[in-house]
């Protein structure tokens, strides 16, 4: 799979420590769950953020932010960052905002 290396292990090093998470390979690239719940993860070069359909106007309002459409039709509650997005405390800061989304999620992993 073609995907941005580098972010995934940024992405490591910001979860780590945390318990509950795993990754899987999907969507092309790979995800980062919680508690078996996908939260975010990279598509190629991009970062992808799980917000939920209540934050995904807000969410894709944010610089270098857009839908996330790789099947052609738009997925609610996900978004696409481009690396310029992710910068500095930018992946902190999205990491964030996809926890805290889908930590209020029911089901899944226990």
């Amino acid at each position: 799979m073609a995907y941005d290396n580098e972010l995934a292990e940024r992405i490591r090093e910001t979860l780590k420590g945390r318990k509950a998470v795993t990754e899987k390979e999907m969507f092309g690239g790979i995800a980062f769950l919680l508690d078996g719940k996908m939260f975010c993860g990279v598509q190629k070069g991009d970062f992808m953020a799980r917000v939920g359909k209540e934050r995904h106007a807000e969410a894709i309002a944010k610089p270098h932010a857009r839908p996330m459409d790789f099947t052609g039709r738009p997925m609610a509650g996900f978004v696409y960052v481009r690396p310029e997005g992710v910068k500095g405390k930018g992946l902190e800061q999205w990491v964030g905002l996809c926890l805290e989304y889908v930590s209020t999620l029911k089901g899944g992993k226990k």
